[in-house]
């Protein structure tokens, strides 16, 4: 007897001819879990790939940066406080990746009108138009990755990451 052949997308680390698990069976849960924490191992090993394919533009966005800038483009300018606590890391970290995308011109810090003694970090122009262009290059590698995908599946991983993060978040509040 051969070995299992693999399909797109497929790891290949599963046990041949094992039941990726069946619901209430404590042994399939078992190995249900096992298959989902290789495959968000590999997903976190090949999204740093795909964040360095996907570096557009005038700027290297390192991933803290990355994200600092999404934010501030999603929710406007905000202190550095709330981007801390919205990444769950230590102030002194946000403020020196705010410090650096301060000095490449992709975000400046301004005097909060509601606290003076509190400072806003915003995008500037330049800011807007890296972000941007890293987000539709981004999702343009997407759109390849996934060409093989009905929209159905699509929608449904979508689905089911947002499920997935959502509960990552409520169990860490």
């Amino acid at each position: 007897m051969g070995a299992a052949a693999s399909t797109p997308g497929d790891s290949g680390t599963g046990t041949p001819g094992s039941d990726p698990g069946i619901p209430g069976d404590d042994a399939g849960a078992l190995s249900l879990n096992g298959v989902i924490e290789q495959q968000l191992l590999t997903l976190f090993r090949r999204t740093n790939s795909i964040h360095v394919e996907t570096a557009h533009g005038d700027h290297e966005l390192d991933r803290s940066t990355y994200g600092i800038l999404c934010l501030l483009d999603d929710a406007g300018p905000q202190r550095l406080g709330a981007i801390a606590a919205a990444y769950r890391l230590d102030p002194s970290t946000v403020t020196r990746q705010a410090q650096a995308a301060v000095r490449l011109g992709l975000a400046e810090k301004s005097t909060d009108p509601a606290d003076r003694r509190a400072s806003l970090l915003a995008l500037t122009e330049e800011g807007q138009d890296a972000v941007r262009r890293a987000r539709a290059h981004r999702r343009m590698r997407l759109d390849e990755i996934m060409a093989a995908w009905t929209p159905e599946e699509r929608n449904e991983f979508g689905r089911a990451l947002t499920r997935f993060n959502d509960t990552l978040t409520r169990l860490a509040d």
